[in-house]
């Protein structure tokens, strides 16, 4: 019987066919059913606190509990913090008279007496919100000496005799791609707020003039990344088209700065065309898949994905050498940051050599508990690499990538996980849940060229919306892109 017979729904008269065949058979069914409850155990033993599933995945139920440990602090602000409310301004845009024309206890007139005193109060508050029609005037006039026609000259941005503002647009473009809302929401905020009844062609117009006047930008943004010292790479699930198969979001970046890539691959025919990997000579950090091995860069293993693999290996195995290890990546990292914060740039050898020591440790007592079973000589030889337990396979990577795995304790300037990566792709998938999908592929490549741009500015601490207008004006706003 075969993998693929055993996995579809077995009827009693199936069961009775293969009782028939003999003890083997009878064997071979009992094996097939038993790896199959084992992987399903695994897969509902999953959740976002055990293994890479997103929160989004565990549905309604109870909130798995935080790696993070518990904070000896109360909630709320803390003693000592400067906390932030409204000031009072000593200068104010307008003064609101309330007057007081007659006396509150005999009802006699107070209209022309002076004012005692006032009593104040300052209210923060909108102007009224309009769209205004400005009319651009350029003057012809007539040389008598020459007899020519001179004519003056409009602003850059005024193109057309009758067209929406830079100032319109760019808000049109921050409110689709820096607060994700769709086109139809965006019209209808709009049309609430200013009383401007926009078409969904005009909205996709300003993204498309948009992302072409960011290409310049973007391409400096890449390479920037693709000189940086360190570098976080990941990948993700796109929805372009509804009706065509799954594409992937990729994703290089630094601290400062963010590039996206959508490609209908995930791998290294991706990351190829991505063109970022192929020349980059810092330290990649990542999580794990097969495909960014093949770079000749150094390498860093995201090691909060490490974490939860081992929580999951705690919880469904009971095996106590993956809590020695998430013990022993903790004080790693804590012994990293104290050293940081005192000023260092590296551990102390004997510290390196005493964490490398606990690790091979930790490894030995691994495989001990999860030993490579004898293989049947008379058992069919099945092609392909031979399955592992979860235990196995993590084992097997945690020692063949120790270098990656403690590279953030080698070398101070990498990270201990891929946060920064992950963070990077989590507003993207968020605009897939509201959206659903992105209707092209040209879209989707607008929209994160635009949201890549959007990222490095917030990064950087630049106003989003201003430097979207001025992508109008034919004057964008360049953040720094000199690599870390």
């Amino acid at each position: 019987m075969n993998k693929k017979a055993s996995d579809q729904k077995i009827s009693e008269a199936d069961i009775r066919a293969i009782y028939h065949q003999g003890e083997d058979a009878v064997v071979e069914l009992v094996t097939r059913l038993i790896e199959r409850i084992e992987r399903l155990e695994e897969r509902l033993g999953k959740d976002s606190r055990n293994s890479s599933k997103p929160p989004s995945g565990d549905g309604f139920a109870k909130r798995t509990k935080s790696l993070r440990g518990k904070s000896k602090r109360k909630s709320g602000g803390q003693e000592g913090h400067p906390g932030s409310t409204l000031e009072w301004r000593d200068t104010v845009d307008a003064v609101v008279l309330h007057p007081v024309t007659q006396c509150q206890e005999c009802g006699a007139s107070l209209t022309e007496v002076a004012a005692h005193n006032y009593d104040l109060s300052q209210v923060h508050e909108l102007p009224p919100l309009a769209l205004q029609v400005i009319e651009h005037q350029a003057e012809v006039k007539y040389c008598e000496h020459c007899q020519t026609l001179s004519r003056g000259v409009f602003p850059e941005d005024v193109t057309n005799v009758v067209q929406y503002g830079s100032n319109l647009k760019g808000l049109m473009v921050y409110l689709m791609d820096a607060q994700l809302l769709p086109f139809e929401r965006t019209s209808e905020l709009l049309k609430e707020v200013f009383g401007c009844q926009v078409s969904e062609g005009t909205l996709c117009n300003a993204r498309t003039t948009c992302a072409q006047k960011l290409e310049p930008i973007e391409v400096q943004i890449k390479d920037g990344i693709e000189q940086a010292a360190v570098g976080h790479f990941d990948e993700t699930g796109l929805r372009v088209n509804s009706k065509s198969k799954l594409w992937w979001l990729h994703v290089a970046c630094t601290s400062g700065l963010t590039y996206y890539f959508v490609h209908a691959k995930r791998g290294k025919i991706a990351m190829d065309e991505m063109d970022i990997l192929p020349n980059f000579t810092g330290t990649s950090i990542h999580d794990g898949w097969t495909s960014y091995a093949s770079y000749d860069c150094a390498h860093g293993l995201c090691n909060a994905h490490h974490l939860r693999e081992l929580r999951f290996v705690v919880e469904h195995y009971q095996q106590p050498w993956a809590e020695e290890m998430m013990a022993l990546l903790v004080d790693i990292k804590t012994q990293v940051e104290q050293a940081k914060a005192e000023g260092l740039k590296a551990l102390r050898i004997e510290q390196v050599e005493t964490f490398e020591q606990r690790y091979h440790k930790v490894l030995a007592d691994g495989f001990r508990s999860n030993p490579i079973l004898p293989v049947d000589e008379n058992a069919p030889k099945k092609r392909g690499k031979k399955k592992q337990s979860t235990p196995k396979n993590l084992l097997d990577r945690l020692e063949k990538y120790q270098s990656a795995v403690l590279a953030f304790m080698y070398d101070f300037q990498v990270p201990f996980d891929n946060n920064q990566a992950e963070r990077d792709i989590r507003m993207m998938k968020l605009k897939q849940k509201i959206s659903g999908c992105f209707r092209s592929f040209a879209g989707a490549q607008q929209f994160c060229r635009i949201r890549g741009y959007i990222s490095t500015l917030r990064k950087q601490d630049i106003p989003v919306l201003d430097s979207l207008r001025s992508v109008f004006v034919r004057n964008p706003v360049v953040p720094m892109l000199q690599p870390e």
